[in-house]
């Protein structure tokens, strides 16, 4: 039995998802459902669902905000609302899924179907946290004309701003030219193993080959040379 929580402001959505449930989802309970995202929080540190399906778009507190009240989940996420922009932080949240209202059926039994299959492999909820984090932090999606494109992250050598604009460098490949600045860019990428050295520039730290103290420089193991500026060297330094 797949326990769950539903968490949306709004009492129709909540009412729908979980007619939606008890129609098409089997050897499922809904544990409880809230449109108050801080009776949630009260709940969830009292009570261990093994999901909750939480919205993003909430005027008191927006999912996102929800899910920091929480240094270590014992439950997954399934992320359900009516803006894909959010797709990007979903899967940066760790989410075990993203659901787009109104919400398709087969799309809801097929995310029931892995939340079961990890239940019945033993996979505790940490051992899923860490099998998400381990997805997360080597891979990106990068929005690009109307579609996501996949990147690994090892091989992201460097990013350079271009004003809003980012040029991001690939190992063996040609560089990727997107309209996002250089600070969202780095949102997306995995704190441990990028750093920006510079305001122009992101530099993977497992790329790095040298560090020329005199000069201020590093260079990446393609042999580029990238700037380090002066308030930065100390954490820099730090970091590697």
């Amino acid at each position: 039995m797949i326990k769950i929580v539903l968490i949306d402001d709004e009492p129709k959505a909540i009412k729908s998802l979980e007619w939606e449930i008890t129609n098409f989802c089997k050897d499922v309970e809904v544990m409880a459902t809230f449109t108050k995202p801080k009776e949630a929080i009260s709940y969830l540190q009292h009570h261990d669902p093994d999901c909750v399906f939480l919205d993003v778009e909430m005027p008191e507190m927006d999912g996102f905000q929800l899910l920091n009240h929480f240094k270590k989940r014992n439950f997954c996420v399934v992320f359900v609302t009516a803006y894909n922009q959010y797709a990007i932080k979903a899967i940066k949240e760790n989410a075990m899924d993203y659901l787009l209202k109104p919400i398709d059926s087969d799309d809801l039994v097929f995310t029931m179907e892995k939340l079961k299959a990890d239940k019945k492999n033993g996979r505790t909820y940490d051992a899923l946290e860490e099998r998400l984090r381990s997805h997360t932090t080597k891979r990106i999606a990068i929005p690009v004309e109307g579609k996501l494109i996949f990147l690994n992250t090892e091989d992201i050598v460097y990013c350079e701003s271009d004003g809003n604009y980012c040029k991001i460098h690939l190992a063996d490949k040609k560089p990727l030219f997107i309209s996002k600045k250089l600070k969202e860019v780095k949102s997306l990428l995995p704190e441990d193993d990028f750093f920006r050295v510079h305001n122009s520039y992101v530099i993977n730290l497992k790329r790095v080959s040298e560090y020329l103290k005199k000069d201020g420089y590093v260079v990446l193991d393609n042999q580029k040379e990238i700037p380090v500026s002066r308030n930065k060297k100390s954490a820099f330094l730090d970091k590697i």
